[in-house]
């Protein structure tokens, strides 16, 4: 009876649940199901409203807040009850705002009882997933064929973010009972609630168990079978969107599925199916339900992949003695890939399985759906496979049923091209196009809006940087802004003319509209933006006027017609008054008229002009700005005309009140001089007129803007220009005004400081060709007859050449600074653009030239016409003498300009398309003969077409491709040995291709056509090989990478420079050619060298900022070498960016002069005047110089570390004696110099640098002595053999001659100090008896200078033919030294005659049985032996007397850099880390007349005696006389003791080779800890400043280091932060890792233990803070509100809260980048961090060229109310925040940006760092201080001690321990 009831109770829950369940088939209306409106069992939060839409003509909600999370919908109303609709499939009809966010939470619940929150928004970058909560980005659909769509379809992530303007109504279907099975495990119950976030229209939402199509209407459904017993359907009438007949649902609404039928998998985001998946799929559309699995080829990859996934999805926290059930998941076949049968074997209904779009979209990345018989072909992205794991590991892939046959691709390559997008445009060199006479101001007055042809570009006229708003097809005529400058509007030209409505501060389109006109010419905004009025030509060439209302665009509104008119009347502009929206006025040939719109209808009426009725008017203005408290009547209009007349006329009365007219200047004619009247003579022609309160501005066709008071009485300042002034523009401000030329130049002139600022130049015509060097110059030949060089990343035109001969094709140099051009008469010039003059011109061809090129090494140039002829030339010489030419060999015709020429990557080919089109001819670029022809025409057999070749291009990598663009629009590779056919790709462009190039590693093509540019996959191996990229309105002429393959340059109608994103390979910048840099500036300007020697100490390494030019580009003296023949250049001008400035004296009032202005604080004036001084002292010491030395390929030549700082001139550096600190200790040892340690075992000498410091260190006790008398690094010291002197040489410092200091051991001082060589120095000696002092310069300027060391007066110098890497003195004869380098030995004899010196000098080159090589280091042996070394590892023997070499053996497999010879015994120190001990005793016994190319052919026995091992190459090296003992430095920063006694070897000097990121004492102080860029943590000694512990982290850099606060040694601990967003933390004792932590996914900046340590703080470079616990490594909590910024410091201490009202035992603070600083009370025991204050610095805009100041904030030691805070602001200073009183309680001023600063709580000092190097000490209670300039680098780091009796400062490498003694 029992077994009966609760068998009947089971029964009547089924059965209730079914009835339950039955009302909601087939589908739930849930807005109807809650009675939405009434908002009772739903609820509403923030704005909520309804409107009516357009659209979907019904009643919709609008969800609008600028937080998502504050505006909603949520159903149900209380979270305690639950919708419990159980419909698996769950349909929302919404649209999202355009331009917004928005977010929609669904809550769920599963079989268990669990709720699962599933996601997705506009706001999530990437799919997440927890035990709980499921977050997909959403990627919103645009309209059809716009240009967002375009973008989503290349681009997988394009449309994540704001939701684009062309955003459309959307049907969104998920699939709930799939998601929770795929991606946890769970089985799907019912849905329990639905939150609606901002910002969307909303229509409806409902849940079914029906897949229903909204695009297919129910007589639709019938025919094709869809019905409810099948799970299909089509979607109900009351859920449907209105379909207008004859139109198509999907091409006016969206429908979007998830899971996705399209190919985008894995599923991590919900977005838009492919147009194809849609139609391709929907007569598979099935209900879900099981099947059986058929046998599917697979391999084992995506098995490990499919248990990966499962792994990553499955959750973490599950009940106990519980297993996660997995419902609904398709069983997976397996078979093996060894099959030779790839099909599939399958069985069953077909009825019954699943469509192939759902099934194969589940695990793999690739599918390609199809319903005929050829099978399913799947591809895998490369990072979803997994790596094979042995020869004959089976492979295999997952894959759900499928009705048809599968065939699996092997293939593991990407399916296209990455990153997506390759080419981000990022500067624009151009001005107009349709028009020079639309330029905008913004309100601001910071940035100028113009058009480029067919963009239009923002600049910002401090920076630079651009902005783009592309959309338009064709040229655009012009611009208008409203009257706050927030809404633009353009107009383009042609018969398509469109006007677009923007956002300009965001960029986006927010209107597009058509309009019957062309030739649109004039646009003008009202001032609130709800009027703009345009002039256009009709169909019938009628002047067409209409009138659009924009009030609502930018709330997504219609632009209506208010009003039209046609007229026979000529208006050139039309300006809608800014007093009133219905009022415009307009002026053209003949008339000025003022226009009214009223009722619909626009009116004009024509003012009176008497007897000026034919006069041209240019151009209107309104008297003031925005007066509209002005009454009507007072109104004045200004107009100007081609006859020079200015009109004023009175807007009330229509009337003219004044007319005034512009004439030239008095003339000198006849000997007398006539002023022209009134009446006499033509006026000049005003093109434009702007007016504000205090002046009118003209801008006239003889080139003058002009300036002048509102009653005309005389001009008082004018600035003339190169070419007629199309524009004028006054700023909203009166401070500057606008100028643009017709030209192609755009500059504006500040009126205050009476400056003029070239903003743009440009070509005025079609550029031809370019070509770019090594230092970002690209010169540019162009159809209107100019060659102009420009600076790439300034955007500043340098040169400027014209010519009556048009220029068609340039060609830079490689190596030189050189470039030729090739004229349409067949001349071809070449210029030295250094010296300014023109070295070479050849009239060899009889047609245009239409290829120029050089070939890679600089050796050979080339050039062809149009006739077909071919010139060889010799560019190794200036004369650039004619080799040979050739005719008749290239084809003919102008088609095939400017690159029509291409030289293999190893100088040995020459390709061109000739004889004929059908032939590509490789010959011999040595001698042009002919090597190769292909006929490209017979190529493709099947082709019905005569193929012909239009472009050729080598492959950079691959001397065996050759490229060919044919005229069928293809692209073959041709194999250069044999001629074959490699490969080819059809339809490259929709029209021929017009330029191609590869890319230097061979991985990407490049091409142009028409107007796109593409981006190939090189190897054409993935399913999308190219991107394409727009923006060109006219065909591209050229396209090609820069040489550092960082940029890409397109050419046509404006040179467009794209950053090029693809990742280099690690090999691309070492295998690429140095650069020559000496010889490139002008040798008349001082700053030029100094931007020339910039940029190329740069080279290969991305910009975070392009720089700025010093100064105007010299003037360049061109001249033909002919002086009969006057076919050169007509002339040249210098384009100086300063318009020539006559000033009028005349009376004003008002503020002086800008000279009378002073500096408010002394400190700010010197930093002025070092600054001038600076450029002084620069101008008069450098020597400019040609010099084409190249730095050598050997690493014992000295280079100096790259450094960017600069040295600080206003140093306030204290008296001897009253120093604030005193430098205690140096740690570390400089491993870049070379020959930089010395060592004297007899006199108990040791001295080695340390940056710019000289460290003499006592060994037994070892307290240091430190010699400051340089500023830059030192690369080499020299001691005397008595050990009193130490000679020590730098590179000078701000562009200065380097320094030699003498100095004098025993007393600390300096002696004497030399300058004389002008790079660095790279090697010092004295003689044996210590008379002669010897310096060498490096490979920029290789002299050998001999001194007196007595009074150091040159005796002697000689300039070496090529570098010089090692000197030294003969041991035995003072008079004999000798030097080695490139160029092999060279021997010198000093001969003393009294004072007088006489050297003698025989250079020898290396034996030519070693090759190639070059001699890097020498020692004496005896007194008639040299031993040299060379960078391939032999070692030489010479003798003396016969200058010979008679011996050599290979010592080494790398290069040799030190040599040490002590009797018998020699050493070498190589690149190979080993140094080696030979006893080479046996070489005395060989006869020097013999020659031994190997000491084992004479039984010649040179014994290896020991050997060790070290940390890095050797650089220096000091021994005793027995070669027992000495001392070795490596380049790792160390220096070694080693013992070839016991061959041992003990650390005496060991500091970090690279930057060092953080130094911080233990809280006891007895140690220190320091971390690097190599990823190191290194623990020291405090006492002994030795290295105790290192821990080292492979592959990753250490950015941040801190001591836990108990320090005592058993329990000390150091956490540290590293880039890969891991912390680990280390224990002392153990001297191990105790725990690695992963609260990050960025690189860590900053990491502190709590003041107790309880916890740990870290922060990563996204600005998110984690706490974690030290003792299980959890993520405790995640501080968000920093979120975005870089956090650069966090500091914790111990202080009770309640003093501020929060509960708390202490307090920390973070600051982040944004000037931003959280103050925060915790109690980590109680779970408590509240925020107790936020700090916010205001700042104006950074206009650096390199990266703002850091902000860093600490609290005041002694009193933690007190915030100290830096950073970037609005003056350079220290802030005193006290946290209590709400405010700044104390300033001090600084004379520099802050990089570092630490406050000690001992006598309150304060120490900075600084960029300028200079560590400044700052008594903070009255503001004394001190300067130490010490660094030779930027301070990064400085840290007191906790005691505040020591100071750490770090410079890079460069660690400095200093005396705390205070102020």
């Amino acid at each position: 009876m029992v077994e009966f009831e609760q068998v009947a109770a089971r029964l009547s829950r089924f059965r209730l649940s079914m009835a339950s369940k039955g009302w909601q088939h087939p589908y739930v209306n849930i807005f109807k199901h809650v009675r939405v409106a009434e908002w009772k069992r739903s609820a509403k939060q923030g704005d909520v409203s309804t409107y009516t839409d357009k659209t979907l003509k019904c009643l919709v909600f609008r969800i609008k807040g600028p937080v998502p999370a504050n505006s909603y919908i949520l159903i149900p109303k209380n979270s305690n009850q639950s919708l419990g609709l159980t419909g698996c499939y769950f349909y929302l009809l919404f649209r999202p705002t355009p331009g917004k966010y928005f977010v929609v939470h669904l809550d769920v619940a599963t079989e268990r009882g669990q709720v699962v929150r599933i996601s997705f928004s506009n706001m999530f970058k990437e799919f997440k997933s927890t035990a709980t909560w499921l977050q997909f980005p959403f990627l919103c659909g645009a309209a059809k064929d716009s240009v967002y769509e375009s973008t989503a379809k290349s681009a997988r992530h394009g449309l994540v973010g704001p939701a684009p303007t062309s955003v459309r109504w959307t049907c969104l279907m998920l699939n709930l009972q799939y998601t929770l099975s795929v991606y946890l495990s769970h089985c799907y119950n019912h849905l329990k609630s639905i939150k609606l976030c901002s910002n969307m229209a909303v229509k409806n939402l409902f849940t079914s168990d029906l897949l229903l199509d909204p695009g297919v209407s129910f007589s639709e459904a019938k025919l094709m079978g869809l019905a409810s017993s099948q799970g299909t359907g089509a979607m109900p009438r009351e859920m449907s969107f209105p379909v207008p007949k004859g139109s198509s649902w999907h091409d006016l609404y969206d429908y979007i599925k998830f899971p996705s039928e399209g190919t985008k998998l894995p599923f991590d985001s919900i977005q838009k199916d492919s147009p194809k998946a849609e139609t391709r799929c929907v007569s598979n559309l099935r209900s879900p339900m099981r099947e059986k699995p058929h046998c599917v080829n697979l391999r084992k990859p995506v098995k490990d992949r499919v248990s990966l996934i499962q792994q990553m999805t499955t959750p973490r926290l599950l009940p106990m003695n519980q297993t996660p059930v997995v419902a609904d998941i398709p069983e997976l076949g397996v078979v093996s890939v060894h099959q030779k049968d790839d099909s599939v074997c399958h069985k069953g209904d077909q009825q019954q399985q699943e469509s192939v779009c759902s099934s194969l979209r589940q695990l793999t990345s690739r599918t390609s759906c199809a319903t005929d018989d050829d099978g399913v072909h799947v591809f895998l992205h490369s990072e979803d496979t997994s790596s094979k794991h042995g020869a004959d590991s089976e492979e295999e892939y997952v894959c759900t049923p499928v009705p048809h046959p599968v065939h699996l691709s092997s293939s593991k390559k990407a399916t296209k091209l990455l990153p997506d997008p390759i080419l981000r445009l990022n500067r624009i060199i151009g001005f107009g196009g349709a028009t020079t006479k639309y330029a905008l101001w913004t309100k601001s007055g910071d940035a100028v809006v113009y058009p480029c042809h067919a963009i239009i570009v923002s600049m910002n006229i401090s920076s630079n940087k651009q902005r783009f708003f592309i959309g338009h097809t064709d040229k655009v005529s012009a611009l208008a802004f409203n009257g706050n400058t927030t809404m633009l509007a353009s107009a383009q030209t042609g018969k398509h003319s469109v006007v677009r409505v923007w956002n300009y501060n965001k960029g986006n389109c927010l209107a597009m509209f058509k309009i019957h006109a062309h030739s649109l010419s004039s646009l003008s905004f009202s001032y609130v933006g709800g009027i703009l009025c345009g002039v256009g030509k009709d169909r019938h060439n009628k002047t067409m006027v209409v009138v659009w209302n924009t009030l609502n665009v930018s709330k997504g509104g219609e632009v209506t017609v208010l009003a039209k008119a046609h007229t026979d009347v000529d208006v050139q502009t039309m300006k809608v008054a800014f007093f009133d929206d219905t009022r415009m006025v307009s002026c053209g040939r003949d008339n000025i008229r003022l226009w009214r719109v009223r009722n619909g209808t626009l009116r004009s009426c024509p003012v009176n002009l008497g007897e000026y009725h034919s006069v041209d008017f240019t151009d209107v203005a309104f008297e003031e700005g925005n007066t509209f408290s002005q009454h009507l009547e007072d109104r004045t209009l200004f107009a100007s005309s081609r006859s020079g007349h200015i009109f004023e006329i009175d807007y009330s009365r229509v009337v003219i009140r004044n007319v005034r007219r512009l004439l030239p200047a008095q003339q000198q004619h006849a000997e007398r001089r006539e002023k022209w009247t009134f009446n006499s003579g033509p006026g000049i022609a005003i093109n434009s007129i702007s007016v504000s309160s205090s002046f009118c501005a003209t801008g006239s066709e003889d080139g003058y803007l002009r300036l002048w008071p509102l009653d005309f009485s005389a001009v008082f300042l004018e600035a003339e220009h190169e070419g007629p002034v199309s524009l004028v523009s006054v700023s909203l401000d009166s401070l500057q005004v606008l100028a643009a030329t017709s030209t192609g130049n755009l500059g504006f002139l500040d009126v205050r400081s009476r400056g003029y600022n070239t903003l743009m130049r440009s070509h005025t015509d079609t550029v031809l060709g370019f070509s770019v060097d090594c230092i970002r110059h690209l010169t540019t030949a162009s159809a209107d007859g100019t060659v102009r060089i420009w600076n790439m990343d300034s955007l500043h035109q340098l040169y400027d050449f014209v010519s009556e001969d048009s220029p068609c094709s340039v060609a830079f140099h490689p190596i030189e600074q050189i470039f030729s051009c090739g004229f349409s008469s067949g001349i071809v010039r070449v210029f030295d653009i250094s010296s300014a003059k023109l070295l070479a011109e050849h009239k060899e061809h009889r047609g245009e030239v239409v290829g120029l090129t050089f070939s890679p090494d600089g050796q050979f140039m080339y050039s062809a016409d149009s006739q077909g002829s071919l010139a060889l030339y010799d560019s190794s010489e200036e004369d650039h003498n004619v080799i040979r030419v050739a005719c008749n060999v290239a084809a003919q015709g102008t088609d095939r300009a400017p690159d029509a020429l291409t030289v293999s990557n190893d100088s040995r080919c020459l390709a061109f398309v000739g004889p004929s089109e059908y032939i590509v001819t490789i010959a011999d670029a040595r001698s042009l003969d002919e090597l190769l022809h292909v006929d490209v025409s017979i190529l493709d057999v099947e082709s019905p077409y005569l193929d012909s070749a239009l472009k050729v291009c080598f492959s950079p990598s691959s001397t065996e491709h050759l490229l060919v663009a044919t005229s069928t629009n293809k692209i073959l590779w041709v194999s250069t040995k044999t001629g074959r056919l490699l490969r080819e790709v059809s339809k490259v462009h929709r029209h021929q291709c017009s330029s191609l190039t590869v890319s230097e590693d061979s991985r990407f093509l490049l091409t142009a056509g028409n107007n796109a540019v593409k981006v190939w996959d090189y190897n054409m191996q993935l399913d999308i090989n190219s991107q394409m990229f727009i923006g060109h309105s006219q065909p591209i002429r050229q396209v090609s990478f820069t040489p550092d393959q960082l940029t890409v340059v397109s050419v046509g109608d404006a040179i467009f420079i794209w950053d090029f994103l693809a990742h280099p390979l690690d090999s691309l910048t070492e295998s690429r050619s140095p650069f020559r840099v000496s010889h490139i500036s002008a040798p008349k300007t001082a700053h030029a060298d100094a931007e020339v020697s910039r940029v190329q100490v740069s080279n290969g390494m991305p910009r975070q900022t392009a720089p700025l030019p010093f100064s105007p580009p010299p003037r360049l003296n061109v001249s033909t070498i002919d002086e009969i023949d006057q076919g050169g250049f007509g002339h040249s001008s210098m384009c100086d960016d300063s318009p020539t400035m006559s000033t009028v004296p005349i009376k004003t009032t008002g503020s002086g002069s800008s000279s009378d202005l002073k500096p408010a604080v002394s400190f700010l004036k010197v930093t002025e005047l070092s600054t001038s001084h600076l450029n002084t002292t620069h101008m008069d010491t450098v020597d400019v110089r040609r010099n084409k030395s190249v730095r050598p390929d050997c690493y014992r030549h000295f280079i100096p570390r790259f450094n960017t700082s600069t040295l600080g001139q206003a140093a306030a550096a204290p008296q001897p004696g009253n120093e604030g600190i005193k430098l205690k200790t140096v740690i570390g040892y400089n491993g870049n110099g070379r020959g930089n340690m010395v060592w004297s075992p007899d006199q108990g000498l040791f001295a080695y640098s340390c940056g710019s410091v000289v460290v003499v260190e006592y060994l037994h006790t070892g307290r240091q002595k430190h010699l400051k008398g340089h500023s830059e690094e030192i690369s080499s010291l020299a001691v005397t053999n008595d050990a009193r002197t130490v000679a020590s040489a730098s590179a000078g410092s701000n562009g200065s001659r380097s320094l030699i200091c003498i100095w004098d051991v025993q007393n600390v001082t300096c002696r004497n100090t030399i300058s004389y060589h002008s790079g660095t120095v790279q090697s010092l000696a004295f003689s044996r008896d210590d008379r002669f002092f010897l310096s060498v310069g490096d490979f920029s300027e290789p002299e050998v200078a001999l001194w007196s060391s007595e009074t150091f007066l040159m005796l002697y110098s000689m300039r070496a033919s090529g570098p010089i890497h090692d000197a030294a003195f003969s041991p035995s004869a003072a008079s004999q030294l000798a030097c080695v380098g490139s160029q092999g030995v060279y021997f010198y004899l000093i001969h003393t005659h009294g004072h007088d010196v006489d050297v003698k000098v025989q250079n020898v080159k290396a034996p030519a049985e070693l090759g190639d090589v070059e001699l890097t280091a020498l020692c004496y042996y005896m007194e008639s032996f040299l031993f040299t070394a060379t960078n391939q590892g032999h070692v030489c023997v010479w003798d003396i007397n016969t200058q010979h070499c008679f011996m050599t053996w290979e010592a080494d497999a790398g290069e040799i850099g030190v040599l040490l010879c002590r009797g018998n015994r020699l050493l070498t120190g190589s690149n190979t880390l080993w140094l080696r001990l030979w006893e080479v005793e046996a070489v005395q016994g060989v006869k020097p007349q013999e020659k031994v190319s190997n000491v084992g052919d004479s039984g010649t026995t040179v014994v290896l005696e020991k050997e060790i091992m070290l940390d890095g190459a050797t650089v220096s090296a000091a021994f005793d006389n027995t070669m027992d003992m000495g001392i070795i430095g490596t380049t790792a920063g160390t220096l070694w003791y080693i013992n070839w006694s016991d061959n041992s070897s003990i650390r005496l000097v060991s500091g970090h080779k690279v930057k060092v990121n953080n130094v911080v004492f233990s809280s006891d102080e007895s140690h220190f800890a320091t971390c690097s860029e190599d990823g190191s943590v290194r623990v020291w000694s405090s006492s002994s400043n030795e290295l105790v512990v290192q821990f080292q982290v492979l592959n990753q850099a250490c950015g941040c280091v801190c001591w836990s606060p108990s320090s005592i040694k058993d329990n000390a601990y150091v956490a540290a932060g590293y880039s890969d967003g891991t912390l680990r933390i280390f224990q002392l004792a153990s001297s191990e890792m105790e725990m690695k932590l992963d609260p990050h996914h960025v690189a860590v900046t900053a990491i502190q233990y709590s003041a107790n340590g309880h916890v740990i703080l870290s922060a990563g470079k996204n600005g998110l803070i984690a706490v974690s616990s030290p003792v299980n490594g959890a993520t405790i909590r995640v501080i968000r509100d920093h979120k975005g910024a870089v956090i650069t410091s966090i500091q914790c201490v111990n202080e009770q809260c309640k003093n501020f009202g929060l509960e708390g035992n202490e307090m920390w603070l973070a600051a982040s980048a944004d000037r931003r600083v959280s103050v925060w009370a915790a109690d980590w025991l109680k779970d408590k961090c509240d925020l107790l204050d936020w700090l916010t610095f205001p700042a104006p805009a950074y206009t650096g060229d390199d990266s703002p100041p850091p902000s860093l904030a600490v609290f005041c030691p002694s009193n933690p109310d007190l915030v100290i805070y830096t950073g970037y602001g609005v003056e350079k200073e220290l802030i005193f925040h006290s946290l209590t009183k709400k405010q700044v309680i104390k300033k001090i001023a600084l004379p520099h940006w802050v990089t570092c600063f630490s406050f000690s709580a001992k006598n309150q000092l304060i120490a900075v760092g600084s960029k300028e190097r200079v560590l400044k000490l700052i008594k903070s209670s009255n503001g004394m201080f001190q300067d130490f300039l010490y660094h030779s680098d930027a301070l990064q780091t400085c840290h007191f001690s906790p005691s505040g009796t020591r100071l750490f400062t770090v410079a890079y490498n460069e660690i400095l321990l200093w005396e705390v003694q205070g102020l």
